[in-house]
């Protein structure tokens, strides 16, 4: 790369194909132009100017590019892996930067010139015929023995593509193969028998450079499915070399003079021939991952480099290894889970598990390149060790697959971390780590020490196993507040869809998904204040809707008249108990929004609950001095809590502190806790420690993201289920009679 300016380079595609590409750019120093319709694609995401423009749409990319390029200059434009070779012709030819003619990159799409100019300069191609109509398509078949190969003239990834074994299999592959196409435009060609081949090479400076050649994998018969390559080919030197001439003389006769080429090419018993040639490098992920791996050579790199208009550089192959890449194909349905892909990627040899669906999406019937659930690639001194890998490591992927009514956690999981865009990863395990720092946000503020501390403190303690005892149904339930909760769970209260969430949800829509989950499962939920002034109405209304059934949660107002206001406006609405975040005394998102909050003394508090009815809480209770000045206060029930994690930074977690407070508490107030917990067996562990019942935040939110009211039932059932199995196996008859000797303090503290 020059020295200078800092380039640009724009790449047409911002899907995964492109991404490679995008990253390499960015890691030479590239700022870099992505245009894609879809502006959430990850290739949009690592953009440095994100354009939203369809990769078919030419005369608006060039537009777009035009504009660009008046305020900030493109030193070069590329694809990868995409039929988007015109539109970066066009750009290129517009803005005179290093690229083939237009023309050109037209013969290098649509199939029938294609193979007309092949024909015309002596390559060899099979025998075809151009059809637009079903009629000529049957006059066709008439001159032509069989068996045939239809395809759209003008599409890519095997769409449409059908073998025709008899007369009697035209009208539909017709009709396929019509509905594929862009333009309307098919051909009909000889079926070739022979291997196939995938070759890619770059073209700079009068030469052309091969980059690879594998040997395709094409099942599904009568459809033309890749379901896999290996690199090097396996076939003699002779016969790749006759491949690799024909190649080269395939690039020349359409005259592709700069940039990459990408060939199918197929050894029939009458020599190679020409499936097809594209004016890009390959996708399948042989360009970005089995050639590099194979060869150590850099090959998005220089193809980079001669998009710019530079000499590529290290194009020797330095490694003599094989690589393989295969599919992972499930059968047609609702992918529910995914399981050991992480065992796969361990294994010695394996170099990515790449998913291109995850949990909730669905499958359909393989018949293109398109649609496949991911992909596995391998690497190793020989050809049988790097397929006999990859066997393995797909063995080890389990894809549970169901009906498309059926909801999963891994289901709701994905769908949520879309709806949070980058608030949220909804990670496997919810621990603190990705969005540590993360206020506003959902994480811990400053390291994150505090909200990965409450797993830690939850993970010091284990499971004492007992299981000679009579007790086989035990019972979860509990009374708070004048109510039987089914379950000792409540859902604790998050506001700020907006401010740290991406306005993945709306207030008022979270606050009844939640409610309702809640209640449907015989338990409570919680809803919060916020930052902004009146949004403690919207939680409030949601309550109001439930005959009162809900908990709000304000914070610490500087002026008490400010909390008395919204406690009058809770106990119209119907609440059955009220509280205070207290430890929101000093709180980020407050700050931002120029809402003064303060601490308050024994006197403010006991003035504030002189105007309540109905139960009083004071939330974020974290040592026994301030339990005991809560109960002095007139709280009815404490939450043992440090918000999260989102408060104060290195402060310990919520069941290191909890047994003295419950201690001390002795039974005056009721004692309610959150702080990282998970599972089941968390919520065991918390009531062993001494709390009356807990409550849960993140995964909630989680679950109301991923599914809505639907989502927060799966999530508490799945916890009762997990809790009624833990104290059959540690032998509680009741979560009320849970005693501390349930569990045994163990100082390593790492969580699951």
């Amino acid at each position: 790369m020059s020295s200078g300016r800092i380039r640009h380079l724009m790449v047409i595609g911002g899907g995964p194909f492109q991404v490679p590409a995008i990253k390499t750019a960015k890691a030479l120093g590239l700022k870099v132009v992505v245009t894609d319709y879809n502006r959430e694609a990850e290739g949009m995401l690592l953009a440095d100017y994100p354009l939203v423009v369809s990769t078919r749409n030419i005369n608006l990319t060039v537009n777009a590019a035009k504009q660009f390029h008046t305020s900030c200059l493109l030193d070069g434009v590329m694809t990868i892996g995409t039929d988007a070779s015109q539109t970066v012709a066009a750009v290129a030819n517009a803005l005179n930067l290093p690229g083939i003619p237009f023309e050109v990159a037209e013969r290098a799409t649509d199939k029938i010139k294609m193979r007309q100019c092949l024909k015309a300069g002596g390559v060899p191609v099979p025998d075809f015929r151009p059809i637009w109509t079903l009629d000529e398509g049957e006059q066709a078949m008439n001159e032509m023995p069989l068996p045939l190969v239809i395809k759209p003239c003008d599409n890519m990834g095997a769409r449409g593509v059908r073998k025709i074994l008899s007369r009697s299999d035209f009208r539909q592959a017709f009709r396929e193969a019509k509905e594929a196409s862009i333009s309307g435009k098919l051909v009909l060609e000889d079926f070739m028998e022979g291997t196939e081949l995938s070759l890619d090479a770059l073209v700079f400076d009068g030469k052309i450079f091969i980059t690879g050649v594998a040997d395709r994998i094409i099942e599904r018969s009568p459809c033309f499915v890749e379901t896999g390559h290996t690199l090097p080919s396996a076939l003699p030197e002779a016969d790749v070399k006759a491949v690799e001439d024909i190649f080269i003389k395939a690039i020349r006769t359409l005259g592709i003079n700069v940039g990459a080429a990408k060939g199918d090419i197929k050894l029939t018993s009458e020599g190679p021939k020409v499936v097809e040639i594209a004016a890009r490098l390959s996708g399948g992920w042989m360009s970005s991952y089995t050639y590099p791996l194979a060869t150590g050579v850099d090959l998005v790199k220089a193809a980079i480099q001669v998009a710019l208009g530079d000499t590529p550089t290290n194009l020797k192959p330095h490694l003599h290894l094989f690589a393989a890449e295969r599919a992972l194909i499930p059968p047609p349905g609702k992918i529910l889970s995914v399981q050991g892909v992480e065992e796969a990627r361990k294994i010695r040899g394996v170099k990515e598990v790449i998913l291109m669906k995850e949990a909730g999406d669905r499958v359909e019937e393989l018949n293109s390149n398109l649609g496949k659930m991911g992909h596995v690639i391998t690497v190793a001194k020989t050809r049988e060790e790097a397929i006999r890998i990859n066997d393995q490591a797909r063995a080890c992927i389990t894809i549970e697959m169901g009906s498309p009514t059926q909801l999963t956690w891994d289901i709701i999981r994905n769908n949520a971390r879309k709806k949070f865009y980058a608030a949220c990863k909804a990670c496997i395990i919810c621990d603190g780590v990705e969005c540590a720092g993360k206020v506003p946000g959902i994480g811990g503020i400053g390291s994150g020490e505090s909200f990965t501390e409450n797993l830690r403190a939850l993970a010091r303690y284990k499971i004492n196993l007992r299981t000679i005892h009579n007790v086989r149904e035990p019972d979860l339930s509990i009374q708070l507040f004048g109510h039987k909760l089914s379950l000792p769970i409540l859902a604790a209260p998050i506001t700020g869809m907006e401010t740290n969430l991406a306005g993945g949800m709306g207030e008022k829509d979270y606050a009844d998904a939640v409610l309702d989950g809640c209640l449907s499962c015989g338990s409570m939920g919680m809803v919060g204040d916020g930052a902004s002034p009146q949004k403690y109405l919207i939680g409030l209304e949601s309550i109001r809707e439930r005959g009162g059934l809900g908990i709000p949660i304000f914070k610490p107002r500087e002026y008490n008249l400010d909390i008395i206001k919204r406690f009058k406006a809770a106990e119209d609405a119907g609440a059955i108990a009220v509280g205070i975040d207290i430890d929101a005394a000093s709180f980020k998102t407050m700050a931002l929004k120029s809402q003064r909050v303060a601490p308050k003394t024994i006197d403010e508090l006991r003035e504030l609950k002189s105007y309540l009815s109905v139960p009083f809480i004071l939330k974020g209770i974290m040592n026994v001095e301030s339990a005991m000045a809560a109960i002095e206060a007139g709280a009815d029930a404490i939450v043992v809590s440090n918000h999260g994690g989102r408060v104060m930074d290195t402060m310990p977690g919520t069941a290191e502190v909890l047994p003295e407070i419950a201690n001390a508490v002795g039974g005056r107030a009721k004692v309610l806790v959150d702080g990282g917990i998970r599972e089941g067996i968390d919520v065991l562990k918390m009531l062993a420690l001494g709390a009356d019942a807990v409550l849960i935040g993140r995964p909630i939110c989680i679950a109301a993201f991923g599914a809505g009211q639907e989502g927060v039932e799966f999530y508490l059932n799945q916890l009762r289920e997990e809790l009624r199995k833990a104290m059959i196996l540690t032998g509680n008859a009741r979560v009320t009679q849970i005693e501390p000797s349930t569990i045994a303090r163990n100082s390593k503290g790492e969580w699951r």
